[in-house]
């Protein structure tokens, strides 16, 4: 009943949007010139009374620009030089097609000038971090994974399981959208995905209320899409080489006008990948003492044949309502080959055998979503109200087979094991919602919000032993797991801004109703809880450049439906993974003090504590008699984070920019996991990161990066250093094409190496993946429309990380 109650709100909520009276016509323009025969291709920013950037233009050679399809209200002019303001409008009241006085700047205020429409690789912006990957050399050809990867601040393990200035657990969005995937699952999906269609990755560290509770952070993956007048597009195409051929094509279009806008892309990625894993695992009796060892060497080989297409449209009602919608689909189909090489030592370090086993199957990803969007604008001073209804469906078929060899002291065949496996899985998710903008007078504002959803993944797995020739259920490996939720949330935001000070509080109340029946032994496991998460900011002016800003939140991490799922996916005969159903979600307080200057610099102190952390982890067990290791996930009782993050971008020279970052921090942890306990366990590490892009003239560019992370203690696992350095070059030809050159990580070292530890445990690994790559990519750009108002889309915000496990 509470599920009905909850629907009928929401569609009240936008239903009332359409009584509430209109202050705004759109279409009106602001044009204006600027007075210099040297000014050519300047940048020129518009502003609203909030101080918020509403559109650029680039002003043609006569020094004209013009803004279209505004709203009515204030707005000021500001032009820039290196960072630097060099003109200030006063107040511009926009009613209708308003023309600007001549600006007058003198040649002082112009020498020098070189401004484009290029934005900075790294930027804030209204509490945020942006990386800008459309203007990375280095990014050519990659994935959206790779792209991470290398990213400042980011850090992935030997499981592929992505962690943000030394915080794992985080919510990892496409398009505002969650992805229903963690750890390898997750970035298998995100390898499909070309650099050529992100524009930019946005890293929310500390969420306000009107955000979705999940994860300690949040990752946005946007992608590309155009807003210009007219019909514009792209196409690009990029060939690559590590040890394996990649190969990536992508295809946009868009045509709009003052009605509609359409939009369709389509991309397809051939990439081939490996991932050699070298283990050395010792374990040891309660007493210390040395039982076995496995020293094993895997080589994994995958090839990526991923079909991303999209397609939908924005129709213009009137000059209050906009209506769109998007389909989108992805399909991902890769083999992977994988070889296993172990040998046994006995007690007494001496070989006692060995055994292989082989891996080779075929697995297929299907994704297929539906957003309907509705945007109601209430008045010109940015009220406005939103409503989403999405529908995402994820399906996954694998087939596996696994030969394991055993094999004798003297090398003489002992056994010899086949399995098969066939799972199929199924996850359909609901989601609406609708979202509340009011400005008031005084500069107050209110937000609020309600959201529902639904979720349910059905997954079965059936294993078969074929060690004799006919496949023989196996029912000890076989299982059936049904995982359904219920999120419930509304929320509220209340905002004012003084001539320095400003200040929001929020508050969010989420009701989740879960249960997960493993049908194969009729288990049932169902939760039921209802939390609430604040937030607040504090920003203050000291002067025009300086500023300072604190924030905090409440979050809750919620296990995935994998990490949940008691499934038993074997890799070989002394190695599985597995969920668990007694995972409790994990809640975390965030707290940070920013300071920016000329909002170029900042400097970012970070605490946040975290109760039953979530993690991942690689623990002995014994089986059967035997000493095997399971790959899960467990709660350990706390976690804290205290760090310390600076950008500090320098302009060396008139033709090399550099942007710098650097991240300290120290990481405690205190819980007890397979008999081993440890308290406050951690290390003071940090993380280096330089981007130098160099302006060589006539449409030349060059590019390189370096990235180094120091030593790191997480929990049982200690991290050794790693480092790398990419170079890059692009040259810009006047029929809008860019033909780009990278080579990434050249000297091959950013490979991680680490040491797990328990009482009876010890294991060594190296992980090698097929990072050094030469790329060579071309991109042609056609249309020559205006530039046009961005439009947000997209509602399923709280549901789509969870369903994998590393």
């Amino acid at each position: 009943m509470a599920r009905i109650f909850l629907f009928i709100f929401v569609w009240i909520l936008s239903f009332f949007s359409s009584r509430l009276s209109a202050q705004t016509t759109q279409d009106f323009s602001l044009s204006g010139n600027i007075n210099s025969s040297e000014v050519n291709q300047m940048e020129i920013n518009l502003f609203n009374s909030e101080n918020k950037l509403v559109k650029t233009e680039i002003a043609d050679q006569k020094g004209s620009f013009s803004f279209n399809d505004l709203a009515a209200g204030n707005y000021y002019v500001k032009i820039n030089k290196n960072g630097t303001e060099t003109y200030r409008s006063e107040p511009i009241a926009v009613a209708g097609n308003t023309t600007l006085p001549e600006i007058q700047l003198n040649e002082k205020q112009i020498e020098g000038v070189t401004i484009t429409k290029t934005k900075p690789y790294i930027e804030r912006q209204e509490g945020k971090m942006i990386l800008n990957v459309e203007n990375s050399i280095a990014s050519t050809g990659n994935s959206a994974f790779e792209v991470l990867e290398k990213a400042p601040g980011v850090n992935i393990d030997s499981n592929d399981n992505i962690s943000l200035r030394g915080k794992g657990n985080l919510l990892v969005q496409v398009d505002g959208k969650n992805t229903p995937m963690t750890g390898a699952d997750l970035a298998n999906y995100l390898r499909g995905i070309p650099s050529a269609s992100v524009e930019k990755i946005e890293f929310i560290t500390n969420p306000s209320s009107k955000y979705d509770a999940a994860g300690t952070s949040i990752i946005n993956i946007k992608l590309k899409k155009d807003q210009r007048k007219g019909t514009n597009g792209s196409a690009s195409v990029a060939l690559g080489t590590g040890r394996f051929i990649k190969n990536n094509n992508n295809f946009s279009i868009n045509h709009r006008n003052k009605k509609i806008n359409v939009f369709a892309n389509y991309s397809f990625a051939y990439r081939e990948f490996f991932n050699h894993l070298m283990l050395d695992r010792n374990f040891f009796d309660n007493d210390g003492n040395f039982q076995k060892a496995y020293v094993q060497d895997n080589f994994l080989k995958l090839n990526f044949r991923n079909h991303i297409a999209k397609a939908g449209m924005d129709y213009y009602m009137n000059d209050k309502n906009i209506l769109g919608f998007s389909v989108g689909f992805i399909s991902n189909k890769f083999d992977p080959k994988g070889d296993n090489s172990s040998q046994i030592l006995g007690s007494n370090y001496l070989p006692s055998g060995s055994f292989t086993t082989q891996n080779r199957s075929h697995d297929h990803w299907k994704n297929a979503s539906f957003n309907l969007n509705h945007k109601y604008t209430i008045d010109s001073l940015g009220s406005e109200i939103t409503t989403d209804f999405d529908y995402i469906n994820y399906s996954n078929t694998s087939l596996q087979n696994f030969d394991t060899r055993t094999y004798g002291v003297s090398g003489n065949l002992e056994n010899v094991d086949i399995l098969k496996g066939d799972i199929n899985g199924n996850l359909n998710i609901f989601s609406l919602k609708s979202d509340l903008t009011k400005a008031l007078k005084g500069d107050w504002k209110l937000e609020g919000g309600a959201k529902t959803s639904f979720v349910k993944a059905d997954n079965d797995l059936q294993f078969f032993d074929a060690s004799s020739g006919t496949p023989v259920l196996d029912v000890s490996k076989t299982n059936h797991y049904i995982y359904e939720e219920n999120i419930n949330a509304v929320y509220g935001n209340v905002s004012k801004k003084w001539k320095k000070f400003s200040s929001t509080f929020g508050l969010r109340v989420e009701n989740t109703n879960v249960t997960g029946t493993q049908i194969t032994t009729n288990q049932i496991n169902k939760k039921n809880y209802t939390q609430i998460f604040p937030s607040a900011v504090f920003s203050y002016d000291l002067n025009d450049k300086n500023n300072v800003e604190l924030n905090f939140s409440r979050r809750i991490t919620r296990p995935s439906y994998n990490q949940l799922n008691p499934f038993k996916f074997y890799l070989d005969p002394t190695t599985y993974k597995a969920g668990n159903p007694d995972l409790n979600p994990q809640t975390t307080m965030n707290y940070e003090f920013t300071y920016s200057f000329s909002n170029k610099y900042f400097a970012t102190l970070s605490y946040s504590k975290t109760s039953d952390n979530i993690t991942d982890v690689i623990k002995p067990v014994i089986e059967n008699g035997e000493n095997i290791t399971v790959q899960t996930n467990d709660n350990l009782s706390s976690a804290s984070y205290v760090g310390l993050y600076l950008i500090a971008p320098v302009k060396v020279t008139k033709w090399w920019d550099m942007n710098n970052s650097a991240n300290f921090y120290y990481g405690a942890y205190t819980g007890n996991v397979s008999g081993t306990q440890i308290n406050n366990k951690g290390n003071f590490t940090f993380n280096l990161n330089s981007i130098n892009s160099f302006k060589l003239g006539n449409g030349f560019t060059a590019e390189v990066t370096g990235n180094y992370r120091a030593r790191e203690v997480y929990a049982y696992m200690d991290v050794q250093p790693n480092w790398y350095l990419n170079i890059g070059a692009q040259k810009k030809f006047k029929n809008n094409s860019t033909l780009k050159f990278a080579f990434n990580d050249i000297f091959f070292t950013s490979n991680p190496k680490a040491q797990t530890k328990f009482n009876n445990y010890i294991e060594n690994f190296v992980v090698e993946r097929d990072s050094r790559v030469v790329t060579l990519s071309y991109t042609y750009n056609f249309g020559s429309g205006k530039a046009g108002q961005p439009r947000k889309t997209g509602g399923a915000e709280d549901l789509k990380q969870r369903i994998g496990n590393g």
